[in-house]
């Protein structure tokens, strides 16, 4: 899922990329009009059929790298299946990807949590491991894994059937041979484990809170920036005139609703600037328990609701802005890991991090 949504944001964005910085071509001629909503037809297409017709886990990954392309190329052009005139640059497209971009966030967020499984669900999951016995590529690791998930289900008062199907297993699998080679970690695995060494050395407490806490500093200034160039803009009424006949000229206000929504983002844009002028002072004076709240309530205000209000008025120009507070959002939850704070009767006590492995 996380292969599918990293290709999704990466489609969107590079689509709009390539199409501004080339002027928008067309692939065919005269009547004929190949849209790349085609293209990404044939990427879930051949993504459907790779996992009907193999078994192998790299599978998993390609059809997931696929189905995210496919999925971005298809949803960037649903301005032209939303409008009559078919407007592709119609301005609530970019809103729609972006909401839909984060249905797929939340999605994720939910089926990467460990499930609560059975005893009949737990022993699905071994069968699928048994084909490192059957490749002869089983480790002492994952032989040792197996064997505790079977335990569990012997013990757990599951059905007769099932705790016979678990014991035979655990007699095979003891009996197994355990191959020589190494193990080699997956992909995932590895960069975690060399970004959690690098952060190790280069991000000490001190210089990450002093990252995290310019970032917000930049953060608010920029949210600051467009609501008091507007205030400063319309000092007159011939200025405010002139703004609102612009937003008409553009298309980005159309009925009296349409000049609500730029009031609200205008509103909505300085209040959390604000907040997180706020976080960036809590946070650079080591007040976590109130910082870190604050921090990412401001910040899943910002992405969740201002920045639709942002896509529908300054469209896939705001990818950039919103890509980096996805990133301070994943900032502050990796600092709140790292460095936890403990409440005690009398003040916030920092934790030690544990050590890394």
């Amino acid at each position: 899922m996380l292969v599918t949504l990293l290709a999704f944001a990466f489609s969107v964005a590079g689509t709009r990329l390539f199409l501004e910085l080339t002027g928008y071509p067309q692939l065919g001629g005269g009547e004929i009009h190949i849209a790349h909503v085609l293209w990404g037809g044939l990427f879930l297409f051949v993504a459907a059929l790779m996992l009907l017709v193999y078994a192998n886990r790299w599978v998993y990954t390609l059809a997931a790298l696929l189905a995210g392309l496919g999925v971005g190329l298809f949803i960037d052009e649903v301005g032209k299946f939303i409008t009559s005139s078919n407007d592709y640059f119609h301005p609530s497209a970019a809103p729609i990807v972006y909401a839909f971009f984060l249905l797929m966030v939340l999605a994720f967020l939910i089926f990467r949590r460990p499930p609560v499984i059975t005893p009949r669900e737990a022993l699905y999951y071994i069968l699928q491991d048994m084909e490192e016995v059957v490749d002869h590529d089983l480790s002492a690791e994952e032989r040792e894994r197996m064997l505790v998930e079977l335990l569990k289900v012997r013990s757990s008062g599951a059905e007769p059937e099932l705790v016979r199907l678990a014991q035979a297993l655990e007699d095979f699998i003891q009996q197994a041979k355990v191959s020589e080679s190494p193990d080699r970690q997956p992909v995932v695995e590895r960069m975690r484990r060399r970004i959690t060494q690098w952060e190790a050395k280069w991000l000490p407490e001190r210089r990450f809170r002093a990252v995290i806490s310019g970032w917000f500093f930049a953060l608010g200034v920029w949210a600051l920036f467009f609501p008091i160039s507007v205030l400063r803009f319309i000092r007159t009424p011939e200025e405010l005139q002139r703004l609102i006949s612009d937003l008409v000229a553009d298309r980005l206000v159309r009925n009296p609703s349409g000049l609500n929504w730029f009031e609200w983002r205008v509103g909505l844009e300085g209040a959390v600037g604000l907040i997180f002028l706020l976080t960036a002072l809590m946070l650079a004076l080591g007040k976590d328990r109130r910082g870190i709240p604050v921090a990412l309530a401001g910040l899943m205000l910002n992405l969740t609701v201002i920045n639709l209000l942002v896509f529908y008025f300054d469209q896939f120009s705001a990818i950039a802005i919103a890509s980096l507070q996805f990133l301070l959002l994943i900032g502050v939850l990796r600092f709140r890991a790292r460095f936890p704070v403990r409440v005690t009767s009398a003040r916030v006590v920092d934790e030690e991090p544990p050590e890394s492995s």
